[in-house]
């Protein structure tokens, strides 16, 4: 056995963390774990962002993909996905990592343009935005115009394509539709959030949100039964740990490999590969 030991801060770190209007996100991501997503160029010269996008911030969104960042990891596997289903530039990554200053700005900018009703349906009010995180991504079809706001990302073709393969590399659709009660967000197809594996496939198979699905795992506590999954030809061992006052600790197989992630609100997630 291995003792595993956890601070109480780092509830707020990690692919399953939950951020949203009831809970904000807590730790800004270091810049050194941020990294512009590499993708073949989409824009030609006269292929620009749109001129709310230019106005309001510099680094993100719709401007040529070299501008668009990820979390590391997470721009790792997005690249690894587009080589897979050959997307070339028929995807355009509209909008990534995003810094608090250019949440506000692109907040302000749409309630100026588009009033208060739109934008709290469609843009996350800073420090509740995902974009924040590194984590999350707004893809589009390469046709013109792009919607900075809201991208066109059918269902069928390349976009469709992406949508087969997007829970085997970890990504899920973040804001579904019918789930507006729980999430806040009016449905977005066109934004996709990292969450890892097995994680991405348990979320598709039962339909669930990021909000229901950390819910659900609560129900197989470090010191109950485990959720045990075979995904992608792996076999997983997952359970939830309320996090004490200071330190968290428990112990695990010294043998299996795994994965934790703070949820954002009073626990862990453990990932263990069997």
């Amino acid at each position: 056995m291995k003792a595993v030991t956890l601070h109480r801060e780092q509830v707020y770190s990690g692919n399953l963390i939950l951020v949203n209007a009831q809970y904000p996100l807590q730790q800004s991501t270091p810049p050194e774990q941020i990294r512009p997503l590499e993708h073949p160029q989409a824009y030609s010269e006269n292929k620009t962002a749109p001129p709310h996008a230019q106005e309001s911030f510099e680094h993100t969104a719709a401007l040529p993909s070299s501008c668009v960042s990820l979390e590391r990891k997470t721009a790792l596997v997005l690249e690894t996905l587009f080589t897979t289903i050959g997307s070339g530039s028929s995807l355009i990554p509209v909008s990534g990592f995003r810094t608090r200053r250019e949440q506000e700005e692109i907040y302000a900018s749409s309630l100026a343009e588009h009033g208060k009703d739109f934008t709290e349906s469609y843009v996350a009010s800073p420090g509740c935005s995902e974009h924040e995180t590194g984590l999350a991504i707004d893809l589009a079809l390469n046709r013109d115009p792009i919607d900075f706001l809201r991208p066109y990302f059918p269902r069928d073709g390349i976009c469709g394509r992406f949508r087969s393969k997007a829970a085997s590399y970890g990504f899920v659709e973040r804001y579904q539709e019918g789930k507006e009660a729980l999430t806040g967000i009016a449905p977005e197809p066109w934004h996709f959030r990292y969450v890892g594996l097995p994680h991405a496939t348990i979320m598709n198979t039962h339909g669930f949100c990021l909000e229901e699905y950390l819910d659900y795992l609560k129900d197989f506590p470090y010191e109950g039964r485990h959720l045990e999954v075979h995904v992608e030809n792996k076999s997983f061992e997952l359970f939830y740990k309320k996090a004490e006052d200071d330190l968290t600790e428990l112990t695990l197989p010294g043998y299996l490999p795994f994965q934790v992630s703070g949820d954002n609100r009073e626990g862990f997630v453990f990932t263990l590969w069997r």
